[in-house]
């Protein structure tokens, strides 16, 4: 499994139209194979800044959903938005502490 985390700041003016593509693309996103997982985050101090935190079977398929129309329509539209470059960040999971 591959963890993606990608950090997105957004002109403030902004941040209604992002969450309102989100809303709209959410589920198209989180039900493309290949994707077990979806959050949107937002930063604790920040009004401006949100995460999406995802988990996804494989780096192909994660690939695979970047080389789609669906992304490719999403990003266009989020991108325009940005006040700074997006950061991301792919992980594995190596261990869960539990109580």
């Amino acid at each position: 499994m591959l963890i993606r985390v990608v950090r997105m700041t957004f002109r403030p003016e902004s941040v209604v139209s992002f969450l309102e593509n989100f809303e709209s693309n959410k589920n198209l996103i989180r039900n493309f194979p290949g994707c077990q997982h979806l959050e949107l985050w937002k930063d604790h101090n920040f009004e401006n800044i949100f995460m999406t935190y995802s988990h996804w079977e494989s780096e192909e398929a994660l690939n695979q959903y970047r080389d789609s129309e669906l992304f490719k329509t999403v990003w266009s539209f989020t991108k325009a938005l940005f006040s700074e470059k997006p950061q991301a960040f792919s992980s594995k999971k190596l261990q869960e502490v539990k109580k």
